[in-house]
């Protein structure tokens, strides 16, 4: 595994079991909301990773793009798949997200090296 795709799976792992150490109800069911919504359902999985993916891009989350861009890679979206899905993003989201798609790219080159 690439060491930008560890530090950032290893940091959101701790920080989440951080978080989920408190026990707060409310964090507890929107990460379980989270996970749910994710499953397979009347969209397929890959659907729900590039619109969570979009979604991500256009908030400019960072780490909801690197997260998604993961999923997508492990659910075995292609690189011309995800470009097109960031296009739209850029699109929607206009050239601000431009920084954040620059991120998402070499995101994505490291997810490819594993």
């Amino acid at each position: 595994m690439s060491n930008a795709v560890e530090e950032f799976n290893d940091y959101r792992a701790r920080m989440n079991d951080a978080i989920l150490e408190d026990n707060n109800k409310i964090i507890k069911r929107i990460f379980n909301l989270d996970t749910n919504a994710f499953q397979a359902g009347a969209l397929d999985k890959k659907t729900k990773e590039l619109l969570g993916l979009v979604a991500s891009t256009v908030l400019r989350c960072d780490d909801c793009v690197k997260y998604h861009l993961e999923a997508s890679h492990k659910e075995g979206l292609s690189k011309e798949q995800v470009v097109e899905a960031l296009g739209i993003a850029t699109l929607v989201g206009g050239t601000i997200v431009i920084p954040h798609l620059r991120r998402a790219y070499e995101y994505w080159d490291e997810l490819e090296k594993m």
